[in-house]
This record gives structure tokens, C-alpha cells and sequence, in this order.
């Protein structure tokens, strides 16, 4: 099947890069996703990844009690850090050229997020980890992926999740849940049981007509069917 996409944005949540652990990173799991990302780069698509940072902190839950909320923010921004520069490490043991880009001032382990660096990386098939989101309170990391792939020009923003895409109603619920192939904006940012993204990512992304697919990349092989554009998850656009 002819491809798609020729450049993606891979938003991957803290949550995730904990696997089997309660918080912190799996590098087991992490090196499994290397091998998924591998077939996707080999295959000559440009990959940049937003990474979150919820298996450390989540800046919205910890504010409170004396932490103010841009503090708890910025708290979050850090555990995006910690999650970047342990991605680009394991994706460098598994033989992918990465470079790991920071939105927060952090030049002593990571390179600044300049436009123009960004995409020389990517056009000579690095891999680009984005850290510290969109450098800014307020924002979730998943309103800094769409804004980032608006930024590079990537064709569509992949979101990774446990599920495999959106349903009529809750699978974990429900037997009969049905996955939606295909939904609009106006449905998945009206819809208040539409969880998946956040709800300020799916506005920006409607308002630049960026779509976005939502999709399980914990199952073999699932990340390049998608950029096939076989499939796989929901997308909304």
C-alpha cells in the first residue's frame, strides 16, 4: 500500500514508558518500541516523538499544598526530560540515530529546540525527542505534539495509547463497544466521554485541519500499519 506520510509526529505519554513498573521507565519495553520505530525510519518516514511525563509527575495532580501550579507544571517538564534523554539513549543502543531537543533551557543534556535544528535532524534521518513539552504552564504535552507537528509540517500526530482506538462507549465496560473507524473534530471535542486527547490538542488540531490517529502501539507492528495508512485506531480528521 502506497504510504501517506512522509514525516510524523509520535505522541508517546509517560504512562507507557513505565510498562511493567508502577512508575519510572522499562528499558525493556522501551527498547521494544526502538524495533517499532526502527521498521517506521527504515522504511524513509522522518520521525519526531513528544514525549509526557506522568510516570514521574503530572503537574496538574501534585499542585496544591504550597506547590503552586506553574511550579508543578514546570515539575512536569522535568520528568519529560528525564523521559527524553533515557528514549534517546535505548533508541542509540538499538542503532537509531536520535537526537534529544529541549523546550526548557537544559543545554548541559540536551540541545535547544530550534526550528531549523529540528529539521536538519530530521532530514537526515534522526529521530528528534522532544523535552519539556511546550515550554510554557498550562499546557499538556498533548497540546504541545499538535503544535509541534504544525511547526515541522508532519503530515499527522499519532497518538500512542492502550487502546486501540476510540469506541461508541467505554470497551472496559461494555462487550458490545464498537471502534469508530473514522470521527470528525466537532465529534471528539463535543463528546465529553471522548478521553483520549486533550480536549485544547483536538481544538488546535481542528483548527489547522491536522488529523490525528489514535492507536494502540503496544501491539507488533501496529505503528507502521498506521503510517501505511492500513487499519488501525481511530482517526479524526
Amino acid at each position: 500500500m502506497t504510504q501517506q506520510y512522509s514525516r510524523i509526529l509520535l505522541k508517546l505519554s509517560g504512562e507507557q514508558l513505565s510498562g511493567k513498573y508502577e512508575s519510572g521507565m522499562d528499558p525493556e519495553l522501551i527498547s521494544w518500541l526502538a524495533q517499532e520505530i526502527k521498521k517506521v525510519v527504515d522504511s524513509g518516514i522522518q520521525v519526531i516523538i513528544m514525549v509526557g511525563g506522568g510516570n514521574y509527575v503530572r503537574g496538574a495532580q501534585i499542585a496544591g499544598h504550597g506547590i503552586q501550579r506553574v511550579t508543578g507544571d514546570h515539575m512536569g517538564m522535568l520528568a519529560t526530560m528525564i523521559n527524553a534523554l533515557g528514549l534517546t539513549d535505548i533508541f542509540e543502543a538499538n542503532e537509531i540515530e536520535t537526537r534529544c531537543l529541549s523546550n526548557i533551557f537544559a543545554e548541559q543534556v540536551a540541545e535547544p529546540f530550534v526550528f531549523r535544528l529540528a529539521n536538519k535532524h530530521l532530514q537526515k534521518g534522526r529521530v528528534v525527542v522532544t523535552a519539556g513539552g511546550i515550554g510554557r504552564p498550562y499546557l499538556t504535552t498533548d497540546t504541545a505534539a499538535v503544535s509541534l507537528a504544525l511547526e515541522l509540517d508532519c503530515n499527522v500526530v499519532l497518538k500512542a495509547t492502550k487502546v486501540d482506538g476510540v469506541y461508541d462507549k467505554d470497551p472496559a465496560k461494555h462487550k458490545d463497544a464498537k471502534r469508530l473507524e473514522e470521527i470528525n473534530f466537532q465529534q471528539a471535542v463535543e463528546n465529553s466521554k471522548i478521553t483520549v486527547m486533550d480536549k485544547a490538542a483536538l481544538g488546535l488540531a481542528m483548527e489547522h485541519q491536522m488529523p490525528v490517529v489514535i492507536f494502540n502501539a503496544l501491539k507488533e507492528d501496529n505503528l507502521l500499519k498506521v503510517v501505511q495508512n492500513k487499519d488501525i485506531g481511530t482517526k479524526i480528521s
